[in-house]
């Protein structure tokens, strides 16, 4: 990683602590991403050099490893400092298309951060992280990605002894709403100043120099969001902490902890351990993102210009627009999944359609893949997503209706709805049959599998159809974990 810097790390020394990661004992790749290895420009021919770098046990000489600093609202509470407890950013490096991209190695020990945590992770968040992001990535959600999944040869301890692991991730960024809010508690409006302008010169140059910039500032943040929400709500998905440590301004899918993909659909559907009063439920998410937004507001109100009255009215006004946007967008990526343009007609369907599927308990996923066999004849598919209901077949029906007097090619469409809608996600019970091959086994045939798989959700793959059905009875995962 020759052309590896760290522009992050020459900001004031109040953003992060310099850190170098703790070298384990028998390092060992579970998975190395080549592909995006080779669009940063990464040498993988001495794999043995790379197993130093993503292991922690070597640091490369250009490196400037650091934690950074950030503070956040957890679960509705304030905490003024969080920081990167178990995770070091080694540097950045410009991909093929002159994007910088930070580069982090998560679970590589304690840092300034760490609040008497051991700073490791289990490898159960290792393989579950580097799966699901590159899910996500091949469904064209913003995401953050997975470069390396490494064993390190030691046990962590959590309520027992685990095999430890270390994720290589890549983002666009890894500033968080949270890191506004440690300035901003701290009434250090210089700092804020400058993090402000770095974020702009990092993510959102086009704004440099225009008049009022902090509020473009907001109101970029506020687009990407928007459209990353979106996007979620279309697949099924539920983050499962969205505090605002967990919510990026680069708009990318962050922190995959006890995040998970619905099955059967219910937007009351809550995954995580830790969310017993279901706040970042799956119809929930919305809200919560208007929410952290709005702490983002509040973070960037000193520094934005006018007056207190004109800055609160149109920040005001910006969180209502975000509001408006946001739902637009969802109808719109909902009601493409139903092959529609977004009308109040399309919408309307499309709610009976959620309503139905609640009552009947349809997977969220099959539901939607199985309308692209049914515009071509098949109805069998999609009317067994609902055990042959008799208001599924009228919804039918009525979709039919519209679709003809929409659309006139059924084969165009048909294959358009398979590029819209994914036969294979990251399953649940899947993830955590590979989770435990390892554990038990030591061995990643299943991960390996499951990453051929997903890197291709929208084509339906010969002897594969264990990913793409939903869990039995005696699989159902109906919990997941932070691996804190």
């Amino acid at each position: 990683m020759q052309n590896l810097k760290n522009t992050y790390s020459e900001l004031p020394k109040d953003f992060h602590r310099a850190i170098n990661p703790t070298p384990v004992s028998k390092p060992k790749v579970l998975s190395l991403n080549y592909a995006l290895a080779n669009n940063l420009s990464i040498d993988t021919s001495d794999e043995a050099q790379l197993l130093s770098y993503f292991s922690g046990n070597a640091v490369p000489e250009n490196a400037s490893a650091i934690a950074t600093a950030y503070a956040g609202h957890q679960f509705g509470n304030f905490v003024p400092q969080l920081g990167d407890g178990r995770a070091i950013l080694i540097g950045e490096l410009i991909d093929e298309a002159g994007k910088l991209n930070d580069i982090q190695l998560k679970g590589s020990g304690p840092t300034a951060f760490s609040r008497q945590g051991d700073g490791r992770s289990a490898i159960g968040p290792v393989i579950r992280e580097y799966i699901l992001s590159e899910a996500m990535h091949a469904m064209n959600v913003p995401t953050t990605r997975a470069l390396a999944a490494i064993s390190t040869g030691d046990d962590v301890f959590r309520e027992t002894a685990l095999k430890g692991g270390i994720l290589t991730r890549v983002s666009s960024s890894l500033i968080r709403v949270g890191t506004f809010e440690f300035f901003r508690a701290r009434q250090d409006l210089d700092n804020l100043r400058i993090l402000a302008d770095y974020s702009i010169n990092r993510l959102y140059p086009a704004i440099s120099g225009q008049k009022n910039k902090y509020l473009l500032l907001f109101n970029a943040i506020a687009e990407k969001q928007s459209i990353l929400i979106s996007k979620w709500m279309s697949i099924g998905f539920i983050h499962g902490v969205m505090n605002t440590d967990n919510f990026s301004i680069s708009g990318e899918t962050i922190d995959y902890g006890p995040c998970a993909f619905m099955e059967s659909y219910d937007p009351d559907t809550v995954f995580s351990s830790i969310d017993r009063h279901g706040r970042y439920k799956y119809s929930n998410q919305p809200k919560i993102a208007l929410w952290n937004l709005s702490c983002l507001a509040g973070s960037l109100l000193p520094i934005i210009d006018g007056n207190e009255d004109e800055k609160e009215e149109i920040i005001r006004e910006s969180l209502g627009n975000f509001s408006k946007d946001l739902n637009s967008k969802i109808n719109i990526e909902m009601t493409k999944k139903i092959g529609l343009k977004e009308t109040r007609q399309s919408n309307e369907l499309t709610k009976n359609l959620l309503s139905i599927m609640h009552q009947n308990g349809a997977d969220f996923t099959l539901t939607f893949r199985s309308l692209s066999s049914a515009i071509k004849g098949n109805d069998d598919q999609f009317l067994q997503c609902f055990n042959g209901n008799q208001e599924a077949e009228g919804w039918l029906v009525e979709w039919k209706n519209l679709i003809n007097k929409e659309k006139g090619d059924g084969e165009t469409l048909a294959e358009s709805l398979n590029c819209i809608n994914p036969i294979y996600i990251p399953r649940n019970h899947m993830i955590e049959r590979a989770i435990r091959e390892y554990e038990e086994e030591n061995t990643h045939s299943i991960m390996d599998e499951m990453l051929k798989v997903t890197a291709d959700p929208y084509l339906d793959q010969k002897d594969m159809e264990d990913y793409a059905v939903p869990a039995k009875d005696d699989e159902q995962v109906t919990q997941t974990f932070c691996g804190t």
